[in-house]
């Protein structure tokens, strides 16, 4: 028996740690639509188990090789948080993701995301997923699972976290970079949407220096503000590649792509030797297309040489293909029935011999680069 004057102790809850464990089945509750509309052959969406299923049989593969990619959308996160707009970051989750997959020749099977906030805010979160439900839609998989992690005392306030993981699957034989690329073969360009997912924490320094707020009017985009034009989603090459992929080369022939680099960290000058075999490079025409405004306002504001912009971000250009003199025209007509707009803006050559600023001292060019860039 306790002394009279003695309290009972007092009952603790994880609640009262902070973590609620009713708001996160509310979220589980109000995401199981958005994921069972991402259902494709081989998953049938119904979120709750321990491990997402998929049916790697019901997709008609013969000889596959699975492959995997995981990302983030890094410092663009703080836009989205800071000015309340949480509806595209997700398309962006994916975007890095799928895009990473497809470049070897993959088909997006399945997404998984990860959700990591101090104080879950059932409607954020919703919102944030529901943008990655809408990605895995425009890329054709299917959202097969997650995690949401309440962790007060690791980030604070409204902040919050993503990582996404994707698994695709291409036949054994169609694995890209192909082993025929060779001297002569064209760089073909697919436009981006803006800085895409990289580079984040130079554009929001640059917004900072430039004394703007996220609501002032962007100066590259006046129709809108700043907040919303760099947060601009990633866009998603999946479907146009794939169509690309498939539909050249003839019957009983590979693919007319030899080759495809997804332009992240690292810009046209750091993406596009990954792959490029060791006795080769990459000669691009900066005259050959476009940069979009946004790129041109952060090198004026930065007082970025075109070396650094082109290390930095994609300048315009969100992927390359590389395919035979020969199929060209073949593959631009497909790229184009799929929607896209693409522009011849190189060649691979041989190594020149020259140094590459970009590089460091003393490394040959992996990419030559003609002409100045041509700001929009």
């Amino acid at each position: 028996m306790p002394a009279a004057d003695e309290n009972p102790k007092q009952s603790i809850t994880y609640a009262d740690a902070g973590v609620d464990i009713d708001a996160g089945n509310a979220l589980v509750a109000a995401i199981k639509p958005l994921a069972r509309a991402t259902s494709r052959p081989g998953a049938d969406v119904d979120l709750g188990g321990f491990g997402g299923l998929f049916d790697l049989k019901r997709t008609g593969f013969r000889d596959p090789i699975l492959v995997a990619a995981n990302d983030g959308v890094g410092t663009k996160l703080k836009i989205a948080i800071e000015t309340g707009r949480h509806s595209t970051i997700g398309i962006d989750l994916v975007a890095m993701c799928v895009n990473d997959l497809v470049v070897q020749g993959a088909e997006p099977l399945f997404f998984l995301d990860y959700f990591a906030v101090g104080k879950l805010d059932v409607a954020v979160a919703r919102e944030v997923i529901a943008g990655v439900a809408d990605g895995c839609r425009d890329a054709g998989c299917a959202l097969i699972g997650g995690e949401t992690a309440e962790m007060p005392g690791l980030y604070k306030g409204g902040d919050y976290d993503l990582a996404g993981f994707s698994v695709g699957a291409v036949e054994r034989d169609e694995i890209l970079p192909r082993a025929d690329l060779a001297v002569g073969d064209i760089l073909i360009g697919l436009k981006s949407s803006g800085v895409h997912s990289n580079g984040y924490s130079l554009v929001r320094k640059l917004v900072e220096h430039a004394g703007l707020n996220w609501d002032s009017p962007a100066p590259f985009a006046p129709d809108q503000t700043i907040a919303e034009a760099l947060l601009t989603p990633t866009r998603i090459y999946v479907k146009p590649l794939l169509a690309a992929i498939r539909g050249t080369g003839g019957s009983g022939h590979k693919g007319a792509i030899k080759a495809l680099s997804h332009i992240t960290g690292g810009g046209l000058s750091e993406n596009v030797p990954r792959v490029m075999p060791k006795d080769m490079a990459a000669r691009i025409d900066l005259a050959s297309f476009d940069v979009p405004p946004v790129f041109g306002w952060l090198a004026k504001t930065g007082n970025i040489s075109d070396v650094e912009l082109l290390r930095t971000f994609n300048c315009g250009i969100g992927m390359i293909a590389v395919v035979s003199k020969a199929k060209v025209d073949e593959v631009i007509a497909k790229l184009k029935s799929a929607g896209e707009q693409p522009v011849i803006m190189g060649d691979v050559i041989p190594p020149t011999g020259e140094k590459s600023e970009a590089k460091g001292k003393g490394e040959a060019w992996a990419v030559k680069y003609e002409g100045k860039l041509r700001f929009a």
